[in-house]
């Protein structure tokens, strides 16, 4: 046997003696087989039902429920080895990304309405109030076509359950706005509300449909989690899947951008904001020429009412002064004061004002 020259000892010995260890049979800190089951059970769940199923929910579901606390990174390599997650290329940085984002609860909702399909093929829409700081889903119902009228009720349920917004944005609508509409028609049923309530109003600009991203992105969440469930045969069926989806959403789905909190604990969270100021009064000019029935038509908050003038001015030329419910009709060519009134908004007919015979 030769000898190891001196100061050239094997690795592993020194003078003679083993220096290193043999590997532990065990590790405390390997996550155990079983809670490695359970991410995977937890992974296919959550994707079934059409949820998020990364590895920072799974975290939360496992803290929540399970009272196991993980890394998402330690989630994400068990996730990888089984086979159900590959390896992306790097995104930009969050710092990178310019984020929207109301101060608090109530300062700005977005409101916004899409499509969805029936068991039999039926197309209905869905109309969905989002609170623009927490992500709370106000309101979602379904409609076989969202109407003003739809709007307003559906706003109203709202603002009954969560108070007043300061301000509402929504897309260019004729159901939100008329203000692409040349100004025909005044205020719609939505706008007149708004004013009401002393709320703002805002709309994107058209064809920037990321302005209303928010209220988009939850309805394409929507969407995803009615794919993994049986089609709706009616609405009534459609409105029941709806409350489901919103109350989980809103309670048991923790939100990257709201630090893995859900929309419901970062809508309590702070104290709710209030609308500042009055909308001002509603004024506009309009030209128009009396029918042959001696009548106008005008549209107010998205109902036509018509107004009696009386057959003698039958084709003449008019001048309509509105401020909100009060009109002034005047000679167009005379300047002539042919009626000056405020309309009855329950009425659709605006009679003449009969005088009373003398004595």
């Amino acid at each position: 046997m030769g000898l190891t020259p001196r100061g050239s000892l094997p690795p592993g010995r020194r003078g003679g003696v083993r220096t290193t260890l043999p590997a532990p049979l065990t590790s405390p800190t390997r996550t155990p087989a079983a809670t490695i089951e359970l991410i995977i059970e937890l992974r296919g769940k959550l994707a079934a039902d059409g949820l998020d199923a990364g590895p920072h929910t799974i975290a939360w579901h496992l803290s929540q429920h399970h009272d196991l606390t993980l890394a998402p990174a330690t989630i994400w390599r068990h996730l990888r080895a089984a086979g159900l997650v590959e390896p992306t290329p790097s995104k930009r940085p969050r710092t990178s990304y310019i984020r929207f984002e109301a101060d608090l609860p109530n300062q700005l909702w977005q409101t916004d309405f899409t499509h969805v399909r029936l068991a039999d093929g039926t197309d209905t829409e869905v109309l969905t109030f989002l609170d623009d700081h927490s992500r709370f889903v106000l309101a979602c119902t379904a409609h076989h076509r969202v109407r003003g009228t739809d709007v307003v009720t559906t706003f109203r349920a709202a603002i009954s359950d969560n108070g007043v917004p300061a301000a509402v944005l929504s897309d260019n609508g004729m159901v939100f706005t008329t203000r692409l509409a040349g100004g025909r028609g005044g205020r719609n049923a939505f706008e007149s509300e708004l004013a009401r309530l002393h709320i703002e109003q805002r709309n994107s600009r058209p064809n920037h449909p990321t302005t209303c991203g928010k209220v988009e992105r939850v309805q394409q969440t929507l969407k995803r989690w009615l794919t993994g469930r049986p089609r709706a045969a009616d609405l009534n069926e459609l409105q029941t899947l709806l409350d489901t989806w919103r109350e989980h959403y809103n309670t048991a789905r923790p939100h990257s951008s709201l630090n893995r909190r859900t929309p419901a604990a970062a809508y309590a969270a702070k104290a709710k904001a209030h609308p500042v100021g009055g909308a001002g009064t509603h004024q506009r000019v309009r030209h128009d020429r009396i029918d042959d029935n001696g009548k106008l038509t005008l549209r107010i908050h998205g109902r036509l009412h018509h107004i009696g003038i009386g057959r003698t001015h039958a084709r003449t030329p008019v001048i309509m002064l509105i401020a909100d419910l009060d009109v002034r009709i005047v000679h167009a060519i005379t300047g002539e004061l042919l009626r000056d009134l405020t309309i009855d908004p329950t009425r659709d007919y605006q009679p003449q004002q009969r005088k009373q015979a003398g004595p």
